[in-house]
């Protein structure tokens, strides 16, 4: 398997996830002032931890997909806009042809905002950059979920694995 075939797959499975985690907190009765929830005060908010998770797949897409799209910028007001930009990000990855993305070993010269600056292959941006990233985020977020009160455990966090669950037959 590719790396690209991996990490769409991966991307797939984890966007899976994020709505999963979103319809449990719509369904539960959380507000929307939840997104404004932090671990710390100097880390972001839920609402940021749902669009920094989201902006990797995208930063992925443009990147080393070839797909032009813009990075999710505007703060989400709402748990249900935080669904739908989901949706719409879904949507984008599954437009994407992993067999058209960047080779491996091709060059990626990634500026951040705050200057710094790494060089590195294609396959080592999704691997070392953009997956850690995306699961940072989304671990953050289920976290403040979590710490919010909605009662999620770790088969919310890997939705997922229930397609290879194994039954028992005794």
């Amino acid at each position: 398997m590719s790396y690209a075939e991996s990490a769409k797959a991966t991307f797939a499975n984890m966007l899976g996830t994020l709505d999963h985690l979103i319809d449990k907190a719509q369904s539960a009765g959380l507000t929307d002032d939840v997104l404004q929830a932090r671990l710390a005060e100097d880390m972001f908010p839920l609402e940021l931890q749902f669009r920094v998770a989201l902006n990797q797949v995208l930063l992925a897409l443009d990147q080393v997909g070839h797909q032009t799209v813009a990075l999710e910028e505007a703060p989400y007001r709402s748990l249900a806009e935080v669904r739908d930009c989901i949706a719409a990000v879904r949507a984008e990855l599954d437009r994407s042809d992993p067999a058209a993305w960047t080779p491996a070993g091709a060059p990626v010269d990634l500026t951040l905002p705050n200057g710094v600056r790494f060089l590195m292959t294609a396959e080592e941006d999704i691997r070392d950059w953009i997956l850690p990233n995306f699961y940072f985020h989304a671990t953050l977020a289920y976290a403040l979920l979590r710490t919010a009160g909605l009662p999620i455990g770790k088969m919310d966090f890997i939705p997922h694995m229930a397609g290879h669950r194994v039954l028992s037959t005794d």
